[in-house]
Parts: C-alpha cells; structure tokens; sequence
C-alpha cells in the first residue's frame, strides 16, 4: 500500500495571490502534493474582505486548512516566500501553542527570521506612489500588471493590506519550534546573510540555508534550484515515502 503524499501548504508573498505556486503541482515529484494557499481579498477569495492583522489572519489560515493539516494520514510542512515565510512561521507557532499537529519541516525563502523584521519596512507605505516605487524596486512584478489599470488596483490594495499584516506581528517572544526549519535566500537580495541566518535560533533542532543566485524573486530566477534543493532536503528528512 503507497503512502499518501505529503501536503506542502505554500504561502504567497505580499500582494500575490496563490497561482504564484501553481506551477509547482507538474514540476515537484508526485509523492508531494502542492496546496497553493489563497488569502482573503486576492485570487479566488477576491470578494472577502482583507484581514490586515498578523494574528488574526494566522488564526484564519489555520482554520481554512485544519483538514489539510489533521486530516487522516495526512503529513504536511509549510513553505512561504517574504510575507508568507513570516505567516508559515505564525501557523507552525500557533499549532505548537494548541498542541496540534505539527509540519513536518518549515520552509522560509526570502523572509527575515522574526527577530530580525524591520517594522519600519512597513510604515507609512499607504499611498499608490509608494507601494508601485517598491513593486518596481522588488522586481517580480509583470509589466503587464503595471500596464493595467484594474490589476494594479488589485494589486496594490493587496500589498496595501499584507504591509499592514507584516507591520502588525507582536515582538512577543516564542520558543524554538521543534521541526526543522530551512531557509532560502537570494545573493542579491537585499536581505543580508545575517538576518536569514538568525532563523537558525527559531529552530529546537535542525536549521539549514541554502543561497540561490537572483534578488528577492529568485524563487523564480533560480526556480529549478529551488525546487532541486526542496526536494533534496524533503529527502534528507526522510520525507519521501518508502517503496510499497
């Protein structure tokens, strides 16, 4: 009897919706099923209303995917780019304080450990001009949004509200989580070496990093060594199930 796949719960980065990883269910192996996680006010939630609180988009998050993420048999980790890096790293603390079941890894790619955030990253962003000037700044963004009035609407009211949602998280302290926890960065990110290694105090056991050549959007400047480098850790975990 085969064993069932194991869920990867993959969080968008701030102002994107879930179709950012949709491309990933034909390019990882079939052993991992890929669950694109779409927030409230994008995608295919388009008509609800944003939820601009950390903790509260968190708890949210967590009820959405309660049966993801408990089902039976199910086996799940969590990956997240940016702003969904920090929202993995939320759900995994808020499974731990409920003593719920726990991912079996936490990947964070292009994402600050939390005690090195920079809440003023995220301050006094609100108007139009600010947020296009950090879109263009990031890369990453088609040209095609820019040259639509109604998509760089949604956009923007997007990265509107996940800013709010970054600058919202407690400083409130946590312990160590007690799965591994490998993270991502680009060379040529902005992000230094040192505030991605500081993921290395989040973590009870294991914590690895791998750097891959782009700037912040190296996951899809470098996606084929991303996705090499995720399933080579998956293995190392002795996450891919075992021949029947």
């Amino acid at each position: 009897m085969h064993a069932p796949p194991i869920r990867l719960l993959c969080l968008p980065c701030a102002g994107a919706s879930a179709t950012m990883y949709l491309r990933w269910r034909r390019l990882l192996p079939s052993w991992v099923q890929v669950v694109p996680v779409e927030l409230p006010g994008r995608g295919s939630r388009l008509g609800e209303p944003f939820v601009e609180s950390f903790a509260a988009l968190v708890a949210r998050l967590c009820d959405d995917h309660a049966e993801t993420m408990a089902g039976p048999g199910a086996r799940f980790m969590l990956f997240g780019h940016s702003m969904g890096g920090l929202l993995a790293w939320g759900i995994a603390q808020r499974l731990r304080e409920r003593s719920l079941p726990a991912p079996a890894a936490l990947f964070v790619s292009g994402c600050p450990a939390p005690t090195q955030r920079d809440p003023q990253r995220f301050a006094n962003k609100d108007t139009d001009a600010q947020l296009i000037a950090d879109l263009r700044r990031q890369g990453g963004t088609p040209d095609a949004v820019f040259a639509s009035p109604e998509m760089l609407r949604i956009t923007l009211d997007a990265l509107r509200a996940d800013y709010r949602v970054c600058a919202s998280v407690a400083d409130t302290p946590h312990p160590p989580l007690a799965m591994p926890i490998h993270a991502f960065g680009g060379r040529h990110d902005d992000i230094d070496a040192a505030r991605l290694a500081a993921w290395r105090r989040e973590a009870r056991t294991l914590f690895s990093l791998t750097w891959l050549d782009g700037g912040h959007f190296f996951i899809r400047e470098s996606e084929p060594q991303l996705l090499a480098a995720l399933v080579h850790e998956m293995q190392a975990l002795r996450l891919e199930p075992l021949p029947s």
